[in-house]
């Protein structure tokens, strides 16, 4: 049970979790859910922090088949720049290791932007909060249960 899964059981939001064998040499954390699950790239969605000025954070939830667009996300934020936060930041920011980092139940109450085409889905798949956990949400509810806001975020890789 990690704290993501906790956070909806207290909100009774409906979700379904999905595991699989992490494989410690994957390269890209989201693709291995992508392959390990057989799901489409565009309906998992990867969780990036990301450092809008040097102590200011914000997360940023795409697809995995996707890049961020670090100018759309510093606007959406209000912000003239992005770039990824560093690991340590992450960490201590979230409480969850790299490619286990959920946009739920964080350490610290970042503002969270979720690509718009989330909404193209019934469901979608967040990180649960670790490596080879992940959650099938509805995209409204996600939005809901992290106050976040929708913005088009996504660069087509």
């Amino acid at each position: 049970m990690t704290p993501a899964i906790l956070l909806l059981t207290q909100h009774a939001i409906t979700f379904n979790i999905h595991d699989y064998v992490h494989q410690s040499n994957a390269k890209d954390y989201g693709l291995e859910a992508v392959a390990a699950l057989n799901l489409p790239a565009d309906q998992v969605f990867k969780t990036l922090v990301c450092e809008l000025t040097p102590k200011e954070l914000v997360v940023a939830v795409l697809p995995v088949s996707a890049q961020l667009n670090f100018k759309a996300l510093a606007q959406a934020a209000g912000r003239k720049k992005a770039r990824l936060a560093a690991q340590k930041h992450v960490e201590s920011a979230t409480g969850y290791i790299l490619g286990g980092v959920s946009p739920l139940a964080q350490k610290k109450g970042l503002r969270t932007y979720i690509d718009i085409t989330a909404e193209d889905h019934t469901t979608i798949f967040i990180s649960a909060g670790r490596r080879g956990l992940e959650i099938e949400i509805a995209p409204k509810d996600l939005l809901d249960v992290t106050n976040a806001h929708y913005a088009r975020l996504a660069s087509a890789n």
